[in-house]
Formats: structure tokens, sequence, C-alpha cells
């Protein structure tokens, strides 16, 4: 399975990472107090854990949202967006002088990957300055059928294991920060809200998605009428039902976030095209079937 070489993995306030083996699949070694800590009253941990099977599950799903599991969705340029979309996570790479309201992705990936001693592509690795090689998206298309594309989709393909890590810790460094950027008065329940995701695999699995898929709601560049869309508002957004799980309520929120985010864009594509999408990938946001990882 290509998302499943790692040991258990638990998101921690230090985590130690090993190398990789031959088909780049990553793992990971916990050392250390397994917690997010915040300033406050009181400490509290959250800790997010996933067996191997699990983030291969979890690695599977996203690239199922971002590419329904389709090699050529490795490499992409949607309509109506100023950059491309690479990888499982469709990570965001700007063109040079491109400087979108959206949270670069891509470049970090690439780093990632280099601390891990992940063989990079020759031409990727010397890229300067590391900009999407292609201006706009006709460029990109009439270069579709190009050997730096075929290599850059093999590449990405190869190493769908440590991209889904990579989205892994993206998510665990930005627990505190969110914690962090909650209103004082507030904190207490982002925190709770967080620590019940934690404790299923389905709300590890939504936290990892929607980080990956909207971000952590931090960057004032990513605001419509001065809202945002990401996961401290979500959080925030969060209400108590009977009966409801957490997980139940934070896709619920989500959904209302999102609705917001289309309402406000000046661009109608949100509205009309893109909407009907984010609702139905938020669908995903359930618990396995318990037969998902019985051996």
């Amino acid at each position: 399975m290509v998302f499943q070489c790692l040991a258990v993995i638990v998101l921690a306030s230090v985590l130690t990472l090993v190398g990789c083996d031959s088909d780049n699949n990553a793992q990971a070694r916990v050392v250390g107090d397994p917690a997010v800590q915040h300033s406050g009253s009181a400490t509290r941990n959250i800790t997010l854990t996933l067996t191997p099977a699990q983030l291969d599950w979890v690695g599977r799903q996203i690239f199922r949202n971002e590419c329904a599991g389709r090699f050529e969705c490795l490499v992409h340029w949607n309509t109506g967006e100023a950059f491309p979309s690479l990888g499982i996570g469709h990570f965001i790479w700007y063109p040079e002088g491109v400087d979108g309201r959206f949270v670069e992705s891509f470049p970090a990936l690439i780093d990632y990957m280099r601390q891990r001693r992940v063989p990079i592509p020759g031409w990727l690795q010397r890229l300067e300055p590391f900009d999407a090689p292609w201006p706009d998206r006709q460029s990109f298309m009439t270069a579709g059928d190009s050997s730096r594309v075929a290599e850059l989709r093999e590449f990405l393909a190869s190493t769908r294991g440590i991209q889904a890590e990579f989205i892994f810790h993206r998510a665990r460094n930005s627990l505190e920060r969110v914690i962090e950027a909650a209103p004082p008065g507030r904190k207490g329940e982002v925190v709770g809200r967080l620590e019940a995701l934690s404790k299923t695999p389905g709300g590890v699995y939504a936290v990892m998605d929607y980080v990956n898929f909207k971000g952590e709601g931090l960057s004032t560049t990513e605001r419509y009428k001065g809202e945002g869309w990401g996961l401290l508002q979500v959080l925030l957004e969060m209400r108590a039902r009977a009966g409801k799980t957490a997980l139940a309520n934070f896709r619920e929120a989500a959904g209302r976030v999102l609705a917001r985010r289309a309402h406000n864009a000046d661009n109608p594509i949100e509205r009309e095209r893109w909407l009907p999408g984010w609702l139905k990938r938020l669908e995903t946001y359930a618990e396995p079937p318990e037969t998902t990882f019985s051996s």
C-alpha cells in the first residue's frame, strides 16, 4: 500500500523523523510528550493518533477528494485559478510574479521532502527561484505532454506516502497556532472541539483534510469581506447538537463556513461551480466502516 510504511504516528510537540525506504514511503518515530499545549489557566492535551492502516486510508481519501484518484490530476491547473495544483493534496504552486491570496504549499512539500532525503527530479531541484515554470494556464496546457510534466507526475505518484505524512505534519503544526488565534473567551471551546475530533480516525481525517483543503484560517489574505474559511472559523462555527457527534457538528459547520465564503466571493464560479463540489467533499467526513482496517 502506497501510504502504509509508517509506524504509529502521534501528533506531538516533538517529532523525530527517520529515513524512508526505496519507494519513498515515510516512517516516523515519536519522542517527547505527545501534547499540543496552549497558554491559559490549564494545560490541555490534544493527541491525534493514526495507525499505518489509518494513515493509508486518510491519504487515499484525500487523493480521491482532490484528484478522484486519477494519475493525470497529480499535476493540474484548474480553470479560473492563477496557479497549478500538484500531488495528492493539490498543493498550490505560484508562478513567478503571482502573489495570490491563498497560502502556497508545494514549496513547503518539497522542503519537507528534502529534509526526508527523498530524491527529487533534477530540473525541479535546479529551479531558482522556486516558482512554477508555467506563467499561466495556457502555457501549462501547451506543455502538458512535455517530459518535465510527465516526470513530475511520476514523481508525485511515487511519493504519495510522504505527501500524506506532510499533510499530517502540517495539521499537527497548525493546532497550537489555531488555538492561540481563537478569541480569548473562546479558546476553551476550540480546544474541547479539537480534543473531541482527535478521538476517532474520522475526526483526525476531517482535521487533516480541512487544513489541506482550506487552510488554518489564520492568513489575513484568506478573507472575503473580512471573513475567513479555514479550520479556526469552522471550529468557532461548530454548534452542539443533541445526539450528534463532534464529527457531524464539524461537517455541518464546515458547510456553513464554505457557503458563506462562496456568497462573499466576487467571482460567481465559487457559488455556481465550486461550492457544490466542496459540500460533496464534506460528505466524506465520516467514520470509516469497521471492516476498513481489519486484516
